[in-house]
């Protein structure tokens, strides 16, 4: 199968290797995942870091983390120092999307999906707002 039919395949939430890929990617403690992705993203300076806690509202996530760059480059800076720091911790990303000069990149670790996007298109998409009945914790940085 060629790389873009295997990409749609697993796009498509009934595919089985999707499924299984998802069930590879579980982690074991999904919060303290998506804590050390909100923590790694304020080391590249993430603006607005946000944990929406899905665990009563979604069965594809547990917890989005949600942040802001200023440019494209520090867009992909944060998604890159969110990635290595989870991969340092053992965990795989599913697949990834957006990178290199996006507005918006998505990291999915299964569990826990990143989002980090550039100021206007947070607004626009308004995830905060979509899961306004779950759980949002703001993640302040070390002052």
């Amino acid at each position: 199968m060629a790389k873009a039919e295997a990409h749609l395949a697993l796009s498509r939430l009934d595919d089985p290797r999707r499924q299984a890929a998802r069930a590879r990617a579980r982690t074991g403690d999904p919060e303290a995942t998506a804590r050390r992705a909100a923590a790694a993203a304020l080391e590249k300076k993430a603006g607005d870091v946000v944990l929406i806690d899905l665990r009563q509202h979604s069965s594809y996530a547990d917890f989005l983390v949600v942040c802001s760059g200023t440019n494209d480059r520090q867009l992909e800076a944060i998604a890159e120092g969110v990635e290595k720091s989870l991969r340092e911790a053992g965990e795989t990303p599913i697949g990834t999307e957006g990178a290199r000069g996006g507005r918006w990149v998505l990291l999915d670790f299964g569990d826990v999906v990143v989002h980090v996007f550039a100021e206007d298109e947070r607004a626009y998409y308004d995830l905060e707002g979509l899961w306004s009945d779950a759980p949002v914790e703001h993640i302040q940085g070390v002052a």
